[in-house]
């Protein structure tokens, strides 16, 4: 993705145990993962980019998202890709009830949805 579409780090050279040890410049922070907890942030990425009618267009795509926000087939990776030198990995931590308000409020959802799907980073019983 870097090299082919961005043109950047084109002279890069990295082994599949460099890329594995994340050896390259910039993130790809994913939905589901300790920077991007919500998994349904996958629905917003799956309508900006719409990979299964650009399938029917090209023909290659295949990836798609089950009720539950898997991608399909489960080899499918998904993320936002930052290539800055300096960007660097980070987590969310607790959130707490106001947090998760205001999130559900300019997400449009029930608060149940909210709570369901960052159930792990809550930082209240619910």
């Amino acid at each position: 993705m870097r090299k082919d579409y961005w043109g950047y780090a084109k002279d890069e050279q990295l082994d599949n145990e460099a890329l594995i040890k994340e050896q390259y410049s910039g993130i790809r922070p994913a939905p589901g993962y300790p920077a991007c907890p919500d998994h349904t942030e996958k629905g917003t990425l799956f309508q900006l980019l719409d990979p299964e009618a650009r399938e029917m267009e090209a023909g290659r795509s295949g990836v798609f998202l089950t009720e539950h926000y898997a991608m399909f087939p489960a080899a499918a990776v998904s993320g936002w890709y930052f290539a800055h030198p300096q960007a660097q990995y980070f987590a969310v931590g607790k959130v707490d009830k106001d947090q998760v308000a205001s999130y559900t409020a300019r997400k449009g959802q029930d608060l149940s949805v909210t709570e369901r799907w960052l159930a792990p980073n809550l930082g209240y019983d619910n």
